[in-house]
């Protein structure tokens, strides 16, 4: 009998034993790292986040039936293009004109005051490649394309949205106060594109070069024991006077 109650005592701390070894094991297998569960991110900048690709700039320029020639504005947007192609863009100018419509006249007319202003504005003549078309709708007024590639920083698209709104079964983030999918799509697009340098998501920029005239000059006075700071005579009388002292 003392040896079936020690052989039961024996077994009873082994078990202690273990699940005191498992609770310890649990323990260490605890992380500070928030791990995503949920098919959808809390975070809007991981539903929308803001890539950099290549993308194409247009810029469209209507002519009439019977009309030939470019206006004033339509002139300041094509040497604008220009300079701005000169500066970012990543491929050929391709000029889509229209052909077969009404206005085909007037626009290959148009052209060639479009391709004059181009290689005025310093686009070399194989930057510019020609493509005639005929919109597939008729309904459609055939314009003058300008496009060309660059790169370029873009978020979206915005306007999906694969759930309710509003208390549903259909809504899966509703009860647990979840964001919608769609929240803060807008706000990554419209960041997206205000940013002029894309690459300036990536890395900085380099330093430019120090403005080695006002260095040497503030050496020299910190050298003869002067103040290096600039005297402005026009802060003086931003003071308030001393009446009622």
């Amino acid at each position: 009998m003392t040896s079936v109650d020690s052989a039961e005592r024996r077994n009873l701390r082994v078990a202690v034993i273990v699940a005191g070894l498992a609770a310890a094991l649990g323990a260490c297998t605890h992380t500070d790292r928030v791990s995503t569960t949920a098919s959808i991110p809390n975070d809007y900048r991981l539903r929308h986040p803001i890539a950099i690709q290549e993308a194409d700039r247009t810029v469209n320029i209507f002519v009439g039936n019977t009309r030939g020639g470019l206006t004033a504005a339509q002139r300041a947007d094509v040497i604008g293009l220009a300079s701005v192609w000169l500066r970012e863009g990543t491929g050929a100018i391709i000029a889509e004109v229209p052909a077969e419509t009404r206005n085909a006249r007037a626009a290959a007319s148009s052209f060639k005051e479009v391709r004059s202003l181009l290689t005025a504005a310093g686009v070399p003549p194989r930057g510019i490649i020609v493509r005639h078309y005929n919109p597939a709708d008729p309904r459609l007024f055939a314009t003058i394309r300008l496009t060309y590639p660059r790169i370029a920083a873009v978020a979206g698209p915005c306007g999906v949205w694969p759930d309710d709104l509003g208390p549903s079964i259909k809504n899966r983030g509703y009860l647990d106060n979840k964001p919608y999918w769609n929240f803060g799509c807008a706000t990554q697009r419209n960041l997206a594109s205000m940013i002029d340098n894309p690459s300036d998501l990536v890395q900085p920029r380099p330093e430019t070069p120090p403005y080695t005239a006002r260095r040497t000059e503030g050496f020299e006075k910190y050298r003869k024991g002067l103040t290096t700071t600039t005297d402005y005579p026009e802060a003086e009388k931003a003071k308030l006077s001393d009446t009622g002292k």
